[in-house]
């Protein structure tokens, strides 16, 4: 009983997160509840939602032939972790070479705004901090290097106000050294104390605030003119770290939903006609038990779309054939059990001891089919990118919850209605 009351309590939740946004009932309009920090939608990919299509050409003259490879991979590295701050999903980021050059293909699901994420991502946002070299200076030739640069950055976040020269409320950027960096700061302030330190982001003078005191803190203040967004931008720059080499863009357009509302239709009716192919195949051949078998599998679907909510999956084309691949997986374990019971009982087993004894002695080989899928996927995912990756995602967290229902919800199932009979 504790069981079911379980399973009841695992639909309802279930329910909760598969349902939409609003329901509206005659005048009164029903909630989803939330989840804080998280929304509760599918992600789609660019195959089925669109987004941005960027092509950069990497600038490697000024790099040794012998360094170039890993030049542009360390790029191609820096621009994932660019992407990966912005939070786009299932984001693609990889390198070509035509001719002599080399270039990087980057998409982006759901981006609509090819200025902005060219600004977040072909930015180099190298950041410099300089003292200066007269006693007055009026220009950005009167400040030289101090040595301390982005690459001495811990941690880079969005504040407001923090600064004696800035309004309160208007955004910074606040920024917290490394060990070795807090120290290099700590010096250059003690040494130019009443002195300008200006502080330079590719080359431009930002801003350059008067030392008043030695800061041994290891923290300082980027204030400027800045909106909410453009400080947000320099901190994702920031965070992931400076270019390795500078890239210009090529190709920019934006990428309508490729299969379009009618070929996502018409996928998900040939889903639904081989998921209804299954049902009538399973209650002809195993009657009671194969419909036992159906209920688990609806269980199943529902569970499984739950989790890709959660998680959350993007789901793409590939993802959906992961998840469909799945389905009939989820299946093939119920079919193992149920021809072991029919081998138990004309062996001349009692009906609820064959049961037992299938779900027993089918599990070594359920086990050793899903565990190979497993690692299938598991490689698939380590290796592989973009759609592939989708792919692999979907197909392991199906054949995880195919574990789950296929063994103990049917099982439950069954010893419900045998120990009635």
């Amino acid at each position: 009983m504790r069981q079911f009351i379980f399973f009841l309590f695992l639909l309802l939740a279930c329910f909760l997160v598969l349902m939409p946004a609003t329901i509206k009932i005659g005048p009164r309009t029903l909630y989803r509840p939330q989840i804080k920090y998280r929304d509760l939608e599918f992600h789609l990919g660019l195959d089925l939602q669109g987004g941005t299509h960027l092509v950069y050409q990497a600038d490697t003259g000024k790099i040794a032939a012998a360094d170039r490879a890993d030049a542009v991979k360390a790029t191609k590295d820096n621009i994932e972790r660019r992407v990966n701050l912005l939070g786009v999903s299932e984001s693609l980021v990889q390198t070509s070479q035509v001719g002599s050059d080399s270039r990087l293909i980057i998409e982006l699901p759901g981006i609509s705004d090819v200025a902005e994420a060219i600004n977040t991502i072909g930015a180099t946002a190298q950041l410099e901090f300089r003292e200066s070299a007269v006693a007055t200076p009026s220009a950005q030739t009167d400040f030289t290097s101090t040595g301390l640069t982005g690459a001495d950055l811990k941690l880079a976040q969005v504040q407001f106000g923090g600064s004696s020269d800035q309004i309160s409320g208007t955004p910074s950027v606040g920024i917290e050294f490394s060990p070795d960096g807090g120290k290099k700061f700590a010096e250059i302030t003690k040494r130019n104390i009443d002195k300008p330190l200006a502080i330079f982001l590719d080359n431009q003078l930002v801003s350059a605030p008067n030392v008043q005191q030695e800061i041994t803190g290891g923290q300082a203040v980027i204030s400027g003119q800045f909106t909410l967004d453009e400080a947000k931008r320099l901190v994702v720059q920031l965070n992931a770290g400076a270019l390795p080499v500078p890239i210009k863009i090529v190709e920019q357009k934006n990428i309508g939903a490729t299969l379009g509302s009618e070929s996502i239709t018409k996928s998900l009716f040939a889903g639904f006609v081989g998921l209804l192919l299954i049902w009538l195949f399973m209650a002809a051949n195993y009657g009671i038990k194969g419909l036992l078998a159906d209920f688990a599998l609806i269980i199943y679907i529902l569970i499984t779309l739950s989790v890709f909510k959660l998680v959350p999956v993007t789901l793409t084309l590939a993802g959906i054939a992961g998840f469909i691949l799945s389905i009939g997986m989820a299946v093939d374990a119920n079919i193992l059990i149920f021809e072991r019971m029919k081998e138990e009982i004309r062996w001349g087993r009692p009906v609820s001891a064959a049961m037992e004894l299938g779900f027993h002695r089918a599990w070594n080989s359920i086990r050793d089919s899903n565990v190979s899928s497993l690692i299938t996927a598991g490689i698939l995912f380590w290796f592989g990118s973009g759609p592939v990756r989708g792919f692999a995602l979907t197909l392991i967290l199906g054949i995880l919850v195919s574990l789950f229902t296929s063994i103990t919800v049917t099982r439950s199932l069954l010893r419900l209605v045998y120990t009635r009979k």
